[in-house]
């Protein structure tokens, strides 16, 4: 691959041919927020949970893209009571 993550999520996004009120879901801030997402999802929950945690969260986002960025945060809201107690402590 050329290039960084960013870049191809960029990329994916004209491919997939998102709107353009959408494409802040592939911008450097949303990635990370995915990563960080995944790997709390990995930790907590299970591994193979995080795509899967990953793809749950797309659909969401993609069904509320008006809502911004704080379409993420509502996700999290969301799902963290789903994680083990131990985990949503920290």
């Amino acid at each position: 691959m050329e290039g960084t993550l960013y870049d191809w999520a960029q990329d994916a996004i004209s491919a997939l041919g998102l709107p353009d009120d959408g494409r802040w879901v592939g911008d450097k801030q949303t990635v990370q927020w995915v990563l960080d997402f995944a790997r709390e999802v990995a930790q907590g929950v299970a591994r193979p949970g995080a795509p899967v945690g990953a793809f749950l969260a797309g659909v969401a986002v993609g069904r509320n893209l008006e809502a911004g960025p704080q379409a993420l945060e509502q996700v999290r809201a969301a799902l963290e009571p789903t994680f083990p107690a131990e985990r949503t402590q920290d």
